[in-house]
């Protein structure tokens, strides 16, 4: 396996990208924008500096990595080679739907084809090929040059040399394999999501304020950052569509989305990507400065 397509150059396909060229596979970063896809590159670009700085990597694995990418804006002619694909476009069912077929259309018979999503059903993608086998899920965690961890998901007719072969490629691009079975939200977020939404019902109700609640659990609970630190980080509008395939999917209250997760969506409050949410992210600093809704 030597040619993985990423579809989608956001802040997950760029990382995706990143790290598979930086291993040395040829890449073919595909985004119907072309000002996305120079924006990915640039990014990419970024990050490898940093590492540079660091004397983690040479000018020359600088060079060799951002050459080993190729940005496509039509999808055919991005996936005609690929051994892998991996998608990784907006956390939209219908838009992954109609990605899926058309990279079972394009992509070589052979090919697999792989879904970053964070809670969509690996077998409901595969249903829209006609290679249910080959379709399975890698879930790789932000930011992803850094975290160690892909959360592999096995669809209903995903064959065991599929996931072998994933499994084994996940390790040599430096990563860490968990396996997780096709249930909404697989692992990761099925945990992750209630522990947010639970915070966000704790704001709600006025048990306690934003930096409070983030407090606790960082220093109780050991977390790197608190869970509405991370829900901006996540993207607030994100968290809102992965619990609502959790509450879709079990029927469960328990999943139900707080009203202040839905209010600040539909606000556009959506953390960091839009500049506010549990925290305003417009002052160019990493200092934690509660939104002005929450003082």
């Amino acid at each position: 396996m030597q040619h993985i397509s990423v579809i989608g150059s956001g802040t997950m396909g760029n990382g995706i990208a990143h790290v598979f060229a930086q291993k040395g596979y040829k890449v073919a970063l595909i985004d119907i924008s072309q000002p996305a896809l120079d924006k990915a590159l640039t990014n990419i670009a970024k990050n490898l500096d940093r590492m540079v700085a660091k004397e983690r990597i040479s000018e020359a694995d600088k060079a060799s990595t951002l050459a080993n990418i190729t940005t496509y804006t039509a999808l055919a002619e991005g996936v005609k080679s690929a051994d892998l694909v991996v998608e990784a476009a907006t956390e939209n069912k219908e838009l992954k739907f109609k990605i899926f077929k058309e990279m079972d259309a394009h992509a070589p018979a052979g090919c697999i084809l792989a879904s970053n999503t964070s809670s969509i059903s690996i077998t409901e993608l595969a249903a829209q090929t006609g290679r249910p086998d080959k379709v399975i899920g890698m879930h790789f965690m932000n930011p992803v040059p850094v975290m160690k961890l892909v959360e592999i998901i096995n669809g209903y007719n995903t064959s065991k040399e599929v996931t072998a072969t994933i499994d084994e490629l996940s390790k040599k691009i430096g990563k860490v394999p968990a396996m997780a079975n096709d249930y909404p939200g697989f692992i990761a977020n099925r945990i992750l999501m209630p522990m947010i939404n639970e915070a966000i019902w704790t704001l709600h109700e006025g048990v306690g304020e934003v930096t409070n609640i983030d407090t606790v659990m960082k220093l109780g609970m050991a977390h790197p950052m608190g869970p509405l630190q991370l829900a901006d980080f996540i993207g607030l509008d994100v968290c809102l569509a992965i619990l609502n395939v959790l509450h879709d999917g079990f029927g469960n209250p328990k999943y139900a989305p707080c009203p202040l997760l839905v209010n600040m969506v539909n606000a556009g409050k959506k953390g960091i990507k839009s500049g506010e949410g549990f925290y305003s992210w417009t002052h160019g600093t990493k200092e934690l400065i509660v939104s002005d809704s929450f003082t």
